[in-house]
């Protein structure tokens, strides 16, 4: 079962914080789950990208709490399950935390090992398009999420 949750991609700005805040949604009605996000190479201390913000805003979901943070090794250790944005991130965790490798998916697993493509400083569409497949990644994960 997991119980600690923890979304990855490299700012912590953009995917990863929507990815939590949308799964953090998703199991309101859920106790004893907690769900996170950092950054393989994080924007420290950033809010929420603001056109990633107003998408999250739309669908009810209150961005504004986050800050970014980075993925160290003992915030990766601490994870159950470490859900990542791309192939690339999977490499990198295993080549520079090992330990973590085995319990460290793609969140697009479940949609034919789907990467989420990062909208960093692109248009609105970009993050509308990321936006609706981190929702339909997310939901493939619920049912393994007791």
């Amino acid at each position: 079962m997991f119980r600690k949750l923890l979304f990855v991609c490299i700012g912590n700005i953009c995917r990863s914080p929507t990815a939590e805040l949308v799964m953090k949604h998703r199991l309101q009605e859920r106790g004893g789950i907690e769900v996170s996000s950092a950054g393989l190479q994080a924007l420290a201390g950033r809010p929420v990208d603001p056109e990633a913000a107003a998408l999250l805003r739309e669908a009810g979901i209150d961005p504004d709490t986050h800050k970014a943070r980075q993925a160290t090794p003992s915030v990766l250790a601490a994870a159950d399950l470490i859900l990542v944005m791309e192939h690339a991130h999977q490499a990198r965790i295993a080549r520079e935390v090992p330990q973590v490798s085995g319990k460290t998916f793609l969140l697009g697993k479940w949609r034919g090992q789907r990467e989420i493509p990062d909208p960093y400083r692109q248009h609105k569409e970009a993050f509308e398009h990321v936006y609706r497949l981190i929702d339909d990644c997310v939901e493939s994960w619920l049912p393994y999420i007791k």
